[in-house]
């Protein structure tokens, strides 16, 4: 049996379409000025950064949660960036690929926010 670990990531409706025309199964390259994929440790952050975040910035924000390979992830260490609930992963860039091929299952929506009608 294959030993996974959970990952969480705040997406916009941008990025969100690029996965969905994956089936599901794979994150977007990085742009030339992303060059780190971060994906967080938990759902409670995610939910904030698309919420906080991702509305105010592109009018919906979205929870996906997917399933990667743990010896995959034991390469990164989680990073604290705030709170102590705000952790992730930096996955520099030119690993994303490599992440995708340890990606289990499917990529899922869990949390969908929309900016509120005026």
């Amino acid at each position: 049996m294959i030993e996974t670990v959970t990952l969480f990531r705040p997406t916009g409706p941008e990025e969100l379409k690029l996965v969905q025309a994956s089936g599901f199964k794979r994150w977007p390259p990085r742009l030339p000025e992303q060059p780190i994929f971060y994906p967080v440790t938990n759902e409670a952050y995610a939910i904030e950064i698309a919420r906080d975040w991702n509305v105010p910035a592109s009018g919906a924000g979205f929870v996906t949660r997917f399933a990667v390979t743990k010896s995959f992830m034991d390469r990164f260490p989680v990073q604290t960036v705030g709170a102590s609930h705000h952790t992730e992963w930096w996955v520099p860039a030119e690993d994303l690929e490599a992440l995708n091929d340890q990606i289990v299952g499917s990529i899922e929506v869990i949390h969908e926010f929309r900016r509120s009608p005026t």
